[in-house]
């Protein structure tokens, strides 16, 4: 395998717009390794950067906060396999080396499978290299962009030849196979991480991430949803999801749960359609949204359904605007609809 001069400069907000496909939130596992003798490979997706903790050790040696490989005294390297909760691209990486400082692999790659059911055996699977064998930093995150447009439903990430990665991310987005769904019949949640939503856009997210909003399940605590700061002038905030597909919206979900004493006063929705948007040059000014959901009354750690409030059952949305007024936190926004697999536009 030739080494690869590849750019790991890159800043993680590169792939904003994009999701952290091995996110453990989203059910992302670390299936097996070729060695884990100092530190767990499970780590490798526990969230934040990984922390350091002076004199703890266990009866290995120094306890780390990442995947840690024995020193290697024979030919070769190691490697660990993760399994992706859903099929995807990879447009990005992160292999983060927070606090491995004398113990960082100098170098790593990438490569993808897919496998499209659970019968067929990891240790046959055919491997795409996706990130050629590339230098990393030590106690840095290193970004790395992905060119390759390979589906994935595993990722394989082999060091070189040995040391520890505190933890791994990869960005993109999900893949969704539309030809189970009978168009026009079926009632989904198109904002739904699951199916293929994202959140593209917020104007603050200073104590909870927006990505939060379309995760899986209910907020498990405070910090498991979107939250702005206080808003001491005028104004509202806002967050922007990209629908999986063009639909029209049938019942609505806004959960406040577990935000209490700083659950928005009000909302309302509304949306737009626009194929073409370029995120990552957001001119939403020059956008047309339609009024889905009126201003509205909020209660705190409350779910609110909404279906003969919404104004238009039939309009046509390849993207929703939650706007709340004037601040605060929403654990989780459902949007059910049914997609139009046309594409065709109906205003």
């Amino acid at each position: 395998m030739l080494q690869a001069e590849r750019d790991n400069n890159l800043d993680p907000s590169t792939f904003a717009g994009s999701i952290d496909l091995v996110s453990e939130k989203l059910g992302g596992k670390v299936i097996n390794a070729s060695d884990e003798f100092f530190a767990e490979k499970e780590n490798l997706l526990k969230p934040g950067r990984g922390v350091f903790i002076p004199d703890k050790y266990t009866d290995r040696g120094k306890w780390m906060d990442g995947w840690e490989t024995r020193r290697k005294r024979v030919e070769g390297y190691d490697w660990c396999i993760i399994k992706l909760p859903y099929l995807g691209i990879i447009r990005g990486v992160d292999i983060d080396t927070n606090h491995f400082l004398g113990n960082h692999p100098p170098y790593a790659s990438i490569d993808v499978t897919y496998l499209a059911n659970e019968d067929e055996f990891i240790d046959q699977a055919n491997w795409t290299e996706v990130l050629p064998k590339s230098s990393l930093k030590q106690g840095s995150q290193n970004i790395f962009s992905i060119q390759s447009q390979e589906k994935c439903t595993y990722i394989r990430l082999n060091i070189y030849p040995d040391g520890g990665v505190a933890r791994f991310r990869a960005y993109g987005h999900i893949v969704k196979d539309w030809s189970k769904l009978q168009a026009n019949k079926e009632i989904i949640d198109l904002a739904a991480i699951e199916n293929g939503g994202q959140v593209i856009a917020a104007n603050d997210m200073f104590f909870g991430n927006k990505d939060n909003l379309i995760m899986p399940g209910r907020g498990v605590n405070m910090g498991d949803g979107w939250e702005t700061r206080r808003k001491r002038g005028p104004g509202n905030d806002w967050v922007i999801i990209k629908l999986a597909k063009p639909g029209n919206l049938k019942k609505i979900e806004i959960d406040t749960a577990h935000y209490k004493g700083n659950y928005p006063d009000r909302c309302w929705l509304d949306g737009c359609y626009e194929t073409s948007l370029d995120i990552n040059n957001l001119n939403w000014h020059k956008v047309k949204w339609n009024m889905i959901l009126n201003e509205t009354k909020l209660y705190a750690d409350k779910q609110h359904y909404f279906e003969e409030e919404i104004i238009d059952h039939e309009q046509v949305f390849t993207h929703v605007r939650l706007n709340i007024i004037p601040d605060g936190g929403v654990g989780r926004l459902r949007l059910h609809g049914m997609v139009i697999l046309n594409d065709k536009k109906k205003q």
